[in-house]
């Protein structure tokens, strides 16, 4: 009986020791398993995530350069910045720590190496991408006071300041040669910066060859097939109105149709805000449709004063789309000409020749600028062959060079805005 009892005590030991061992086992196991896979959390971003340790790390701050210094935010911004590595750090307590970052603006990923220690605080730099308003601003010297509109602009003159009707526009003047952009796969000279900040371009053509039928996407095009009425000196007109807005003119058609073709998958770097100003005020007397002659107000600030203006006298015939805060919102797209006013300030004068400034193209195109109606007939002014600032009756066909308006917030790529290395969109 004892030597049972003895081995059942033996037995019952034996078990407990046994649990014993493979419950310290299981616990090691447990605890190298753990040690080894972490669990992983992830931080969101605007349209990506990082992924990090909880232990390792505690922080991530963001700053945003705001003029010379930097803003502290709560999201790594989307567009319109650049990661500025060099700047950006990690820290453990109050010490650096050599770390490499990374980040991509396009996939929104973040990397940071070596990440070895609990504690480890991060920060990140962002930089503001240069617009193209501050890259032309910065590269170019505004000159003070006003032009003589009198005279030509043979030499590079470079910019002038005037107000348009949202505010300070600055517009190249003469033979300048560091106004070239590439954008949407074609090239296109710089007119000015318009009052909101957006760049307002006229059509090069796939080259930067400056005369001949490739500067412009047309080269015999009416304005208006009609031509027996006061109202159709407009790009858009209504009959019998003086600022009517209801039937495309047939150059506005071609514009339109060349822009769905060629533009339309770029609109979300083209102004919706800026506007084309087609004036159809009068110099003097009172509209009519049948009035046996009409002078607009171009023809007398161009033809007779010398004096060309960047504002547009009356909204109608200010041509915006509909998400402008101005304008008469008549347009679908976001697309027109060059005025008779821009073409003078650009260094252009009535009848007079001049070969060296940047629209001298070698060949007869179209302003939006209506000149006269007079003897039954519609006149618009255009730029000449010579390119004198000249006028033809609305029913000739000549060339078409569109003019877009690069919206304020675009950055520039690369570039510095000479022919053989313009300023990239």
């Amino acid at each position: 009986m004892e030597f049972q009892t003895l081995k059942k005590s033996h037995l019952k030991r034996n078990i407990i020791m046994g649990v014993l061992v493979t419950g310290i086992i299981s616990v090691c196991i447990f605890t190298f398993t753990r040690a080894k896979y972490r669990i992983i959390q992830s931080i969101p971003l605007v349209n990506g995530t990082i992924n990090y340790e909880v232990s390792d790390l505690n922080l991530i701050g963001v700053y945003l350069e705001e003029g010379s210094d930097y803003t502290k935010v709560d999201q790594i911004p989307d567009t319109g910045y650049t990661f500025n590595q060099e700047k950006s750090y990690c820290k453990i307590g109050d010490e650096k720590q050599n770390m490499t970052i990374t980040y991509d603006m396009n996939t929104k990923n973040l990397t940071i190496t070596p990440m070895t220690t609990k504690g480890t605080k991060c920060y990140l730099y962002f930089d503001k991408e240069p617009t193209l308003k501050d890259t032309i601003l910065a590269n170019n010297k505004v000159n003070s006071g006003t032009p003589n509109f009198s005279k030509v602009a043979t030499i590079d003159e470079g910019l002038y300041k005037a107000q348009d009707d949202w505010g300070d526009s600055y517009y190249f003047r003469g033979a300048v040669t560091n106004n070239w952009v590439t954008f949407a796969g074609y090239y296109w000279r710089i007119i000015r910066i318009n009052g909101d900040g957006s760049i307002r371009l006229i059509y090069n053509g796939t080259s930067t060859k400056t005369t001949g039928d490739s500067t412009m996407i047309d080269s015999r095009q009416t304005f208006n097939t009609r031509y027996n009425g006061g109202e159709y000196a407009g790009y858009m007109y209504t009959k019998g109105e003086q600022h009517g807005n209801t039937t495309n003119s047939p150059i506005k058609t071609v514009i339109d149709n060349w822009y769905n073709s060629n533009l339309a998958s770029y609109a979300d770097k083209i102004s919706k805000e800026a506007g084309f100003c087609g004036d159809r005020d009068l110099a003097s007397g009172s509209w009519s449709n049948t009035a046996s002659s009409l002078s607009y107000a171009a023809y007398g600030r161009l033809a007779d004063n010398k004096a060309p203006t960047l504002k547009c006298s009356n909204s109608a015939d200010l041509y915006t789309t509909s998400s402008s805060s101005k304008g008469n919102k008549a347009l679908t797209n976001p697309i027109g000409l060059i005025t008779a006013d821009e073409v003078s300030m650009a260094g252009g004068v009535f009848k007079e020749k001049n070969h060296s400034y940047y629209l001298y193209n070698n060949s007869i195109y179209w302003t939006m600028s209506p000149y006269i109606f007079s003897n039954s007939s519609n006149r618009v002014f255009s730029v000449d062959s010579d390119d004198s600032l000249n006028y033809w009756g609305v029913d000739n066909e000549w060339g078409v060079r569109p003019v877009i308006n690069i919206a304020s917030n675009v950055a520039i790529k690369s570039g510095n805005g000479t022919s053989s290395t313009p300023y990239e969109i």
